[in-house]
């Protein structure tokens, strides 16, 4: 019979480290931003995502932008689908309604991050910064999930 301490050690090592994963939360004027996460990259040829939550517990707030080492052309996107097929848009800016919150995440609007300047590889982290119309420049830690993650891992652990 295993005691509880041996069965401890055992499932620490067979969960993925992601799922003990702590959400990042950070608070400027009235948004709050928090749980920023991306997927690993193979190489630097194609683009990668950025997907953040975004709270607005203020009047209304414009997100006008993002900017990060990681990447020349960073850009806000939006998944659209039309006559049953889905294509990504650039948005110029993104709308948070007063006492409300918008989540960057697949499917939806999100960030691209084009002409990649390093491979982003699982388990590090990247800043982003989020330019905000009032609230102005918020940077966030951005981690770095597995190639198929859909969520971010603070997520997946509740």
């Amino acid at each position: 019979m295993m005691n509880s301490t041996a069965a401890a050690f055992v499932l620490a090592a067979i969960l993925p480290a992601t799922a003990f994963a702590e959400c990042v939360e950070v608070t400027q004027g009235n948004v709050t931003v928090s749980a920023a996460w991306s997927r690993a990259t193979i190489g630097t040829e194609r683009p990668a995502v950025f997907y953040v939550t975004v709270r607005n517990d203020g009047s209304e707030e414009r997100l006008m932008g993002i900017e990060t080492p990681v990447a020349d052309v960073p850009m806000l996107h939006e998944t659209v689908v039309e006559n049953g097929a889905a294509r990504m848009s650039y948005v110029e800016q993104i709308v948070i309604a007063p006492i409300d919150a918008v989540s960057l995440e697949p499917g939806g609007y999100h960030g691209m991050l084009m002409d990649l300047q390093t491979e982003l590889v699982e388990g590090t982290t990247f800043p982003v910064t989020l330019l905000f119309e009032k609230s102005g420049p918020v940077t966030i830690d951005t981690a770095v999930l597995p190639l198929r993650a859909r969520e971010a891992a603070c997520e997946e652990a509740l």
